[in-house]
């Protein structure tokens, strides 16, 4: 990607919220968005970050945004819950907050949802629900632009999935794309007039190929070889469990899962943590191939989002900025 530039954090959340009020985003629900966006940014996810804000406004194409959703099926642990097209930002946002409404309550929860696109970092929600004490495993699928192991035609979405457990401390959050490559950073790097890294996408006719124009007519290469897409396949299917259908249209209809569990339902929760701690400790205390310490999954992310708070400053690319300050004077 392009050399980024400083940007001021207040100015970052302040450009995010008048783009996203310019789209017809009222002020709570820009704020929300814009929240999840910055969030990225600070976690060193510029691709998922405010660049995304362009791809909401090509999806949306001039016309009002969708923002009503409603619940289709509820029971004490469970919901199912229509985005109705609503910005997966909000409609996963919602789940979460149901999910955790209901764990609370029972101890357990699973709350999906469909009717929805772009639903953004994963561990965006569980880390919600960890500083409620819950454990998660969130998983969202989406259009199929990704080729599993062994093919080139798109059969999975980039497929994140995401286990949250909390700690004393910061918590543990994995979550990883099933693709190597991220549909927005394909869609940045068109943008921007740029390639993609080599063996990360295919053209139409199964050859690896650098241009993000080949690569939206042809697939992502899959993370993990087989494995990768095993799992990749697995959250295809969960996606259906959410109600969504198995291969949705493009940028249309894509499946959140979400599962909460109180752990104090299982041992008390002090000892849980202490537990949980005591794997960190091991972890870090670990000999290191690399010379670098060991570190768990967002301690690293985790670190960095503090560090730029500090300093007021995130690095985004130039030509985003530009792109939204026009978006805004249209």
């Amino acid at each position: 990607m392009a050399n980024k530039v400083k940007f001021s954090l207040n100015e970052a959340e302040e450009l995010a919220d008048n783009a996203l009020q310019k789209l017809g985003y009222n002020e709570d629900q820009a704020k929300k968005i814009g929240h999840h966006l910055i969030d990225s940014e600070l976690r060193g996810f510029g691709i998922a970050g405010l660049a995304r804000i362009l791809s909401i406004a090509d999806r949306l194409a001039g016309s009002k945004p969708a923002t009503a959703t409603k619940i289709t099926r509820e029971a004490p642990a469970t919901a199912q819950l229509d985005g109705q097209d609503t910005l997966g930002y909000l409609v996963g946002l919602e789940a979460t907050e149901l999910a955790i409404k209901k764990c609370k309550e029972v101890g357990v929860s699973v709350v999906g949802a469909n009717g929805t696109y772009y639903t953004g970092m994963l561990s965006y929600y569980a880390e919600l629900a960890a500083a409620e004490n819950f454990v998660t495993v969130i998983a969202s699928h989406c259009t199929a632009w990704v080729a599993p192991e062994g093919t080139y035609k798109p059969l999975v979405g980039t497929n994140p999935y995401c286990i949250g457990i909390p700690s004393s401390g910061t918590p543990i959050i994995y979550d990883i794309g099933t693709s190597k490559i991220i549909h927005a950073q394909v869609m940045l790097a068109q943008r921007l007039g740029e390639t993609l890294p080599p063996d990360t996408a295919f053209n139409s006719d199964g050859e690896m190929t650098t241009d993000p124009h080949e690569a939206l007519s042809g697939a992502l290469a899959v993370w993990g070889g087989s494995k990768g897409s095993g799992l990749a396949l697995s959250v295809q299917l969960l996606g259906i469990v959410a109600g969504a259908p198995a291969l949705p249209p493009n940028l249309e209809n894509f499946g959140f899962l979400i599962m909460m569990i109180n752990p104090a339902m299982f041992s008390p929760l002090e000892e849980f943590k202490s537990e949980v701690d005591k794997m960190v400790d091991a972890w870090h205390a670990a000999p290191s191939l690399t010379g670098s310490p060991m570190r768990v999954p967002f301690e690293r992310s985790n670190k960095l989002r503090e560090e730029r708070r500090a300093s007021g400053y995130i690095e985004v690319e130039p030509g985003v900025i530009e792109r939204l300050k026009a978006l805004i004077s249209s």
